[in-house]
């Protein structure tokens, strides 16, 4: 089996997105709900669990998820369902030719989900995702090359 492409998936629903980040956690750092609940401060995992069955977390410890779960998922589709874009914030590095890679990867995928959707051979919502993943990826590019032009000045100690 191979590994799941994380940075591809997008979610649909706030359910799926609490679902998917929990999937991550357990994939990539082997946490079940209960050590996950653990490190998120929580004393019942069995509100995890609930909240997670309903897709309804309090917004205060969504970072706490996240964070524990190491992916944004939720966040993502915070924003996506507002139709805003969440990007990671560009560090202006120089992109390595994975990186170019990836972004390729993301664009061609998104245009064969434009091509079969316009087909009727894919749903709307798996478009969709593909789209907003190939944005995420120009967006994130787009603000590296403007960072990368205008370097932030290094912070260090004063003589």
């Amino acid at each position: 089996m191979t590994p799941r492409q994380w940075k591809r998936v997008q979610p649909s629903t706030l359910r799926d997105a609490l679902k998917l980040c929990q999937q991550h956690g357990k994939e990539r750092y082997n946490r079940g709900i209960e050590r996950i609940a653990a490190l998120m401060g929580l004393e019942d995992h069995w509100a995890l669990y609930k909240w997670i069955a309903n897709g309804r977390m309090p917004a205060v410890m969504i970072p706490a998820f996240e964070q524990v779960c190491g992916i944004n998922l939720v966040s993502r589709w915070l924003a996506a369902s507002s139709g805003k874009v969440l990007i990671d914030v560009p560090t202006g590095r120089s992109s390595s030719p994975q990186d170019i890679q990836n972004l390729q990867a993301v664009l061609h995928e998104a245009t064969g989900a434009l091509m079969a959707f316009y087909s009727d051979d894919q749903e709307a919502s798996a478009t969709l995702a593909a789209i907003q993943a190939g944005l995420e990826e120009l967006v994130w590019h787009r603000g590296n090359v403007q960072q990368h032009a205008q370097p932030q000045l290094e912070l260090g100690e004063q003589s």
